[in-house]
C-alpha cells in the first residue's frame, strides 16, 4: 500500500510531466490564463489521458503484441485519442455549452498535446501492469490538473499586480514558470533511493 501511495504522489509532484518532464507546455501556457478554462481543459485532459491509458493497454498487449504488430504502435495510439477527443467534444457540446465554448480552440488541441500520447507510452516503457497503468494515468493526470490550476492562479494574480515594464506579458509568464519547475524539481530530494 505504502508503495502505491509513494507511486501517486511521486507522479503528481516529483515527475509532473509539465514542470519536470516538460510535456504539455502547449495548453499549459496557452490556456492557463483563467482559472475556469484551467480547470476545463485540466478535467477534460484527464478524462482523455485515462480512458486513453486504459484503452491503449488493452489494445498493446491483446491485439498488437500477439499479432507482432507493434510497428503500428504510435498510428493505433494516435487513433484512440483522436476518437476519445472526439467523444468528448461531442458529449461537452451536448451537456455544458458554456465549457464547450470556454475550452474553444483548445479542445481539439488535447489530440496534439504531447503528454496524452507520452502517458501510455512511458507506461509501456516502464512495463507497468494493468492496474499500475491506469493509476500512472490518474497520478499523472492529477499532476498535470494541479499544475494548471496553480499557474492560473498565479497568473490572475500577476494580472492584477504592479509588474515593471520589462517583465510585462511573456517574460514574468516565463520567470514564473521557472521557478514554479524549480520547486516541483525540488520535491526530488523527499524519495531516497
Amino acid at each position: 500500500m505504502q508503495n502505491i501511495i509513494l507511486f501517486f504522489i511521486s507522479n503528481i509532484l516529483i515527475e509532473n510531466f509539465i514542470l519536470v518532464k516538460f510535456l504539455g507546455l502547449c495548453p499549459f501556457l496557452g490556456s492557463s490564463s483563467k482559472v475556469e478554462t484551467a480547470i476545463g481543459i485540466s478535467f477534460a485532459t484527464t478524462f482523455v489521458v485515462f480512458i486513453s491509458s486504459l484503452l491503449l493497454w488493452l489494445i498493446n498487449f491483446f491485439i498488437l503484441l500477439p499479432l507482432d504488430l507493434v510497428y503500428l504502435r504510435i498510428i493505433a495510439y494516435m487513433l484512440i485519442i483522436s476518437v476519445s477527443v472526439q467523444f468528448l467534444e461531442i458529449v461537452l457540446r451536448s451537456t455544458s455549452p458554456i465549457l464547450y465554448r470556454l475550452l474553444g480552440i483548445y479542445l481539439p488541441l488535447i489530440t496534439t498535446n504531447c503528454t496524452v500520447l507520452a502517458i501510455p507510452l512511458f507506461s509501456l516503457y516502464f512495463h507497468h501492469t494493468f492496474l499500475e497503468s491506469i493509476l500512472f494515468a490518474v497520478s499523472a493526470s492529477l499532476g498535470f490538473t494541479l499544475v494548471m490550476i496553480l499557474f492560473s492562479c498565479i497568473r490572475e494574480r500577476i494580472l492584477l499586480s504592479d509588474i515593471p515594464l520589462p517583465f510585462q506579458g511573456a517574460p514574468i509568464v516565463l520567470v514564473t514558470i521557472s521557478l514554479m519547475s524549480v520547486i516541483f524539481m525540488g520535491f526530488k530530494g523527499l524519495i531516497k533511493n
